[in-house]
């Protein structure tokens, strides 16, 4: 695939999956321990430099959304050897901004996915609700949202 096409593709989910993660992130400018205690900022940016207290500005917060999207393409792109449409992309690049790459990598759903079960990949989604071993309902909720743009056939 030549890069035009894949960057295409990755604009494309990027666009699909922005309003999902902002959605069920929120902004926050300010710092904060996320439900199971990691130090988060901005629309869910995690990592070593997020320190409790830090503030970012929404223009700072827009380019780590945008970073931290890229960074989810990039684990899809390494791991997924079928096809995807925008919307599947879409899909499975919120899920891995949220659950990391390195966990979707690793998964079940992606072993579905790459076996040629789409449908079992999506549905595998609603599967993963649960953080620090709890449900949370708002995982519930974004995992319907991704499972339903992942079956959305246009």
């Amino acid at each position: 695939m030549n890069k035009k096409i894949i960057s295409a593709a990755v604009a494309a989910a990027i666009g699909l999956a922005t309003p999902v993660v902002m959605h069920f992130e929120g902004l926050r400018t300010a710092a904060y321990s996320d439900p199971v205690g990691i130090p988060t900022i901005c629309w869910g940016h995690t990592g070593a430099e997020v320190k409790l207290g830090q503030k970012k500005s929404s223009d700072a917060c827009k380019d780590l959304l945008i970073a931290d999207l890229l960074t989810a393409n990039r684990a899809i792109d390494a791991c997924v050897t079928v096809p995807l449409t925008a919307n599947q992309r879409g899909a499975f690049a919120s899920f891995t901004f949220n659950v990391g790459g390195g966990k979707f990598c690793r998964s079940s759903l992606l072993k579905e996915l790459n076996a040629g079960d789409t449908a079992g990949a999506c549905a595998e989604l609603s599967k993963w609700v649960y953080a620090g071993g709890e449900k949370l309902p708002g995982l519930v909720r974004r995992r319907a949202a991704e499972r339903a743009l992942c079956e959305q056939t246009s």
